[in-house]
């Protein structure tokens, strides 16, 4: 049995050890730091959304106890504070309040309602219908209203350079 080609001569074959899941190619780490600093950015973004829109919940939280027009349109007043200078809402009112307000959001408002925020220092008690359609117009509003572009601030040339 010394012959060269006997069975009896074979091995078993020699498997290499497994490779590890840890620690990880170098290129991994790489995606893992941009796949982290990916997640971090987004709740960054979160986090600042939710703190900007943190006027439209208090508003909305107080306009569920406000018990009359002029109570709803002081609570519209106070938000549209929160996007625009004062110097642009302050003098806002009847007529021209009201069709401020129907330029800042996307919703149609009802004739009704513009008559009521148009008037709404004047009157003295509202039905409950009116008042919550009111109520419900200046909810929608909250909500849905926009932030005005930026305006461009380069000055003008005036001088024709």
């Amino acid at each position: 049995m010394d012959d060269a080609t006997s069975l009896d001569r074979l091995h078993d074959i020699v498997v290499p050890p497994e490779v590890p899941w840890w620690p990880p190619a170098p290129g991994w780490y790489a995606v893992m730091i941009l796949v982290a600093a990916g997640v971090l950015a987004i709740a960054y973004r979160a986090w600042r959304h939710w703190q900007a829109n943190r006027y439209r919940r208090a508003a909305l939280q107080e306009l569920q106890s406000a018990d009359s027009a002029a109570a709803i349109s002081e609570i519209l007043r106070r938000t549209s504070l929160a996007i625009q200078p004062r110097s642009e809402i302050a003098d806002l009112v009847g007529d021209r309040w009201a069709a401020w307000l129907a330029e800042a959001a996307p919703l149609p408002m009802p004739p009704q309602v513009r008559e009521q925020l148009a008037s709404a220092i004047y009157r003295k008690s509202e039905t409950t219908g009116e008042l919550n359609s009111l109520r419900e117009y200046a909810s929608g509003w909250i909500q849905t209203h926009e932030t005005p572009a930026a305006t461009n601030s380069l000055p003008e040339d005036r001088h024709g350079c």
